[in-house]
């Protein structure tokens, strides 16, 4: 790799520019502000900046990293994937269903690879979750409960929180889309979920124009129903899954990084590395994704698993919005 670019400036792009300085010591960085700002000064981990995409196709990128914000996605994305450049898109998808379809037909007919940056997958403990579960560690699941709570003024701490694309609708914000590899993740665990029922709320404790919270009900095909639980008020971080089964419950702390099962042999923790570095999932993904351009083994979120994600919050606000 030799000409590699990061599309968006904000806090994510500053963490894959470092990591591609860190795997591709010898590449040339390539930076673009979202917007189009033709003059940024003081960007990280940049070799050369350019104002646009037309720019990087000129200068025969080989790998692109689209992290603006999600109503940006198709717009940057589409033309790198016509030019043959293979693109990781950064979660969400897209906004919209449409969007999701536009990148996916592009990445159909002109073969170029495309994944999508649910890193949580990444995780140690989520790998030995995916396993637990196809193993029928727990017999039949029964039910499954995910629950994300975490303070959105302190996600940044160097930005106002009001003006980050978490709480503003134009940009895709709001605890469905930032808060989504929930979904990604219960959906991979389970296999697809309908909506049963939605409600969304904004609190007003912290002035957005977005919901800051949201409680779901789901079920899939073998019939799981799923509770979803998602906030931007809780204080102190908190992300679990519960998934109860005719044998037991597995909890799956995804901060602690740890795992236990309760059965009727008593609680035994399977699983548990709290001081993993949350970097590692980063790098993970992204020589996961130079595995899938290389067209070998890989474990890459595909354009098709990223839609579904956004096909269930479309369901969820349709579903909510006509109860």
């Amino acid at each position: 790799m030799e000409r590699i670019a990061v599309i968006g400036l904000g806090n994510i792009s500053i963490r894959h520019r470092k990591n591609l300085k860190y795997l591709y010591p010898l590449a040339s960085i390539y930076a673009m502000s979202a917007s189009g700002q033709t003059v940024v000064t003081g960007v990280s981990d940049c070799d050369v900046f350019v104002s646009s995409v037309e720019e990087l196709i000129q200068h025969r990128i080989e790998l692109a990293i689209v992290a603006s914000p999600a109503t940006l996605h198709a717009v940057h994305a589409i033309p790198l994937i016509e030019a043959g450049i293979p693109v990781l898109i950064e979660k969400p998808l897209a906004v919209s269903l449409a969007d999701c379809e536009a990148i996916q037909t592009a990445s159909r007919e002109h073969n170029t690879p495309v994944a999508v940056g649910y890193c949580l997958r990444y995780l140690p403990s989520a790998l030995i979750m995916k396993e637990l579960l196809d193993e029928q560690k727990v017999g039949r699941c029964y039910y499954a409960h995910v629950e994300i709570g975490q303070y959105l003024p302190d996600w940044r701490p160097n930005k106002d929180y009001r003006h980050s694309v978490s709480a503003r609708a134009e940009l895709g914000g709001g605890v469905l889309l930032e808060l989504s590899h929930e979904f990604d993740y219960i959906q991979w665990l389970l296999g697809p979920l309908q909506v049963k029922y939605a409600n969304l709320y904004n609190s007003e404790e912290l002035g957005l124009s977005v919901e800051d919270m949201a409680d779901i009900m789901l079920s899939s095909t073998t019939g799981v129903i799923t509770t979803v639980h998602l906030d931007f008020l809780q204080r102190k971080a908190h992300r679990k899954c519960r998934v109860i089964g005719s044998e037991g419950t597995l909890e799956w702390d995804l901060i602690q990084n740890s795992i236990s099962l309760s059965s009727a042999n008593g609680i035994e923790t399977i699983y548990c590395e709290p001081d993993w570095d949350k970097n590692e999932i980063y790098l993970g993904m992204m020589t996961d994704f130079v595995n899938l351009i290389q067209r070998t083994t890989n474990h890459c979120i595909s354009i098709e698993g990223a839609t579904r994600t956004v096909a269930l919050i479309e369901q969820i606000k349709a579903h909510y919005h006509h109860r």
